[in-house]
């Protein structure tokens, strides 16, 4: 796995060690579960994998060309690595009750799966091109990708040791 999201998957499996099945299904009233996050990040990391697979199958770039709409929503996380506190995710990536067991393996298997995505993206149309579009920060580039992914990823990691302290 590329050094730049290695502390990703570090991160996610410091946060779920050790956590049972009810650890990773208990949450406030309200609130996501463990297993809910990974859930939702999972979805992140296909979603992701299905958007740069686009691009290497046509053997071209899907991003738009207007990179200044969302200019600083992606210099706040992936510029200056700081994921804004309650944001709604969209519905495309809101959990789906994957069982925990099965998230908790896959999601390694996916976070993987997009790193190898993104290398390949990364030899094929090189790190200053943007190459496809994310829906809340528009067309990045290979290396905002592994940002965004990893100050997402962490953010939400944070969340799960909050969860393991109640």
């Amino acid at each position: 796995m590329n050094a730049n999201l290695e502390p990703l998957r570090a991160a996610i499996a410091e946060a779920i060690h050790g956590m049972t099945v009810e650890d990773l299904s208990r949450h406030p009233e309200g609130k996501w579960c463990a297993a809910e996050i990974l859930d939702h990040l999972n979805l992140t990391y296909i979603g992701t994998v299905k958007n740069l697979e686009r691009c290497l199958r046509s053997g071209q770039t899907v991003a738009s060309s207007d990179r200044s709409t969302k200019r600083w929503q992606r210099l706040v996380i992936t510029g200056l690595g700081i994921f804004p506190p309650g944001r709604k995710s969209p519905d495309r990536v809101l959990p789906r009750g994957t069982p925990p067991q099965q998230v908790t393996a896959e999601i390694v298997q996916n976070l993987a799966r997009m790193e190898e995505i993104i290398r390949a993206c990364e030899a094929r149309f090189g790190t200053t091109k943007p190459i496809a579009d994310h829906p809340a920060l528009g067309p990045l580039t290979v290396p905002e990708w592994r940002k965004f992914h990893l100050v997402h990823g962490k953010h939400h990691a944070k969340q799960i040791l909050r969860l393991r302290q109640n």
